[in-house]
């Protein structure tokens, strides 16, 4: 089996908040809307003119890095598929640098050049400069070595944070593929910091993992740059999981990076323990919040090499959400995409909003909604449900999310049939930004593989996402964004 936990899904009273989405408080019923297509047109692709997406009248885009077929980058690596989280960063020229998840399991030998974190482990991140227009300028490995690289966050001093989505290494047990670990040589479950550049050596990471920010499976981050913090989403698919954050020792505004050493902590409701968030809230509901100390942010179990590990996979994906759990951290469902914009850090419940869990663990999926978007006041220390969907009509399982230059959140759905990119106004109104329409070079319908990495280029001008299947690609999406609102 070489399924991903997606696969696995696919088959079975109000108060003021700070930050642009304050208007989503009470949004009534009537202006929300239900994607349809109907305002979206087939737009052919510039790279070869087949119509992969549809889009508003207006709109143009470029496909690029498709690995439907064999792409090589300029440093000789042999392009991986999977492409997931991205960030956008200001480029030489006008040129936009991405930085790119490669969302590989199970163990395989690293791809790209230079010595990789762990040599059997086949994710890891690509550097790619490219035009606003998705013309490829060059792209080279910048991480190597690691695995499930899911999304991650952009760094306002120059870098990229990737997220390790599982806790597999040669000391636990198969994950949910089922495909023994005995071949890996460092555990995983970490972030890594990349460094921004178009060129290959200023642009590698250290391959140092941030042990104090927790082994667990991370999803994004995103970073508050007033007090230093650094905010982590869970994605445990059959446990509840948890929202986070990390205080680094030294501020990373004045170091220019993130130092290990900090102190990790779980987001608890004031006054309640292990309030059960991943069920239906009232929409617009605030509550206080708390943070909980996790005591044993990592952790390394005894193992033979060569042997199967007698600690079971389970047990490591709940290593750090346990600790929290029992100082009455909250619960949560599948915690994916986050995005910090102007004191807020906004994140998505893939498959919160519907009936409670009883207990913490789920083996179908945890959570039994369509999505909710969460929004976390920095300052106030708040919580907020921003939006929920009332069902797979209106909003189908968010996933990946970023902030358009007017206030706008794109999210990324992630669903069994047809899956777009919704934007979200500040007023609570949805709009549909692209449809998937993809079809494989056998004609084969591709049009549920999901998107994932959306983000704008620095100056607002593009969109770039990517479609996440073992055979990805990226596009690059360009039009009058101000006409419809996004």
């Amino acid at each position: 089996m070489s399924m991903q936990r997606r696969t696995v899904l696919k088959s079975a009273a109000a108060t003021t908040i700070a930050g642009p989405f304050a208007g989503l408080v009470a949004t009534p019923a009537e202006a929300r809307r239900s994607p349809s297509a109907a305002g979206l047109v087939p737009v052919e692709d510039h790279r070869d003119g087949v119509v992969r997406l549809h889009l508003p009248r207006g709109f143009n885009y470029r496909s690029f890095h498709d690995t439907e077929f064999p792409v090589t980058l300029e440093d000789g690596t042999r392009l991986p598929g999977r492409h997931d989280g991205m960030g956008a960063f200001h480029g030489p020229g006008g040129s936009v640098i991405l930085v790119r998840n490669h969302e590989v399991n199970n163990p395989r030998p690293a791809f790209g050049p230079g010595t990789p974190y762990d040599p059997m482990a086949g994710g890891g991140t690509t550097t790619i400069q490219v035009t606003r227009h998705g013309k490829v300028v060059r792209g080279f490995t910048s991480l190597n070595g690691t695995m499930m690289n899911c999304s991650g966050g952009q760094m306002p001093w120059g870098a990229w944070v990737t997220c390790e989505e599982t806790v597999n290494g040669p000391d636990v047990g198969a994950d949910f593929t089922g495909t023994p670990n005995i071949p890996l040589q460092q555990r995983h479950g970490y972030v890594f910091e990349v460094p921004v550049s178009h060129q290959p050596g200023a642009g590698q990471s250290r391959r140092e993992p941030l042990r104090s920010a927790g082994r667990f499976a991370h999803e994004a981050v995103s970073f508050d740059p007033h007090h230093g913090h650094l905010y982590l989403t869970e994605d445990n698919f059959a446990f509840a999981s948890g929202f986070y954050r990390y205080r680094p020792p030294r501020h990373p505004m004045e170091v220019g990076r993130l130092e290990d050493g900090g102190r990790l902590q779980m987001l608890k409701v004031a006054g309640v323990d292990n309030a059960h968030l991943e069920g239906a809230q009232v929409q617009g509901t605030t509550s206080d919040v708390e943070w909980v100390d996790i005591d044993e942010p990592d952790v390394a179990y005894p193992f033979t090499p060569g042997q199967p590990a007698a600690t079971p996979n389970d047990t490591a994906l709940t290593h750090v959400s346990s600790q929290g759990w029992a100082r009455g951290a909250a619960h949560f469902s599948r915690l994916e995409g986050q995005v910090y914009d102007d004191g807020v850090v906004y994140f998505t419940s893939t498959q919160g909003g519907g009936a409670a869990e009883a207990g913490t663990h789920n083996p179908a999926g945890y959570g039994r909604g369509s999505g909710q978007v969460w929004a976390y006041d920095v300052r106030r220390e708040r919580l907020r449900v921003a939006f929920q969907s009332s069902g797979p009509l209106e909003l189908d399982l968010p996933d990946n999310i970023t902030t358009s230059p007017r206030g706008t959140l794109v999210v990324c759905e992630d669903n069994v049939a047809d899956n777009f990119i919704r934007g979200l106004s500040p007023s609570g109104r949805l709009r549909d930004i692209a449809l998937n329409r993809l079809r494989g070079s056998a004609g084969n319908d591709r049009s549920n593989d999901e998107f994932a990495g959306s983000t704008f280029s620095p100056d607002g001008h593009t969109l770039f996402v990517n479609i996440q299947a073992s055979a990805g690609m990226t596009f690059a999406i360009w039009g009058p964004w101000r006409s419809i609102g996004v």
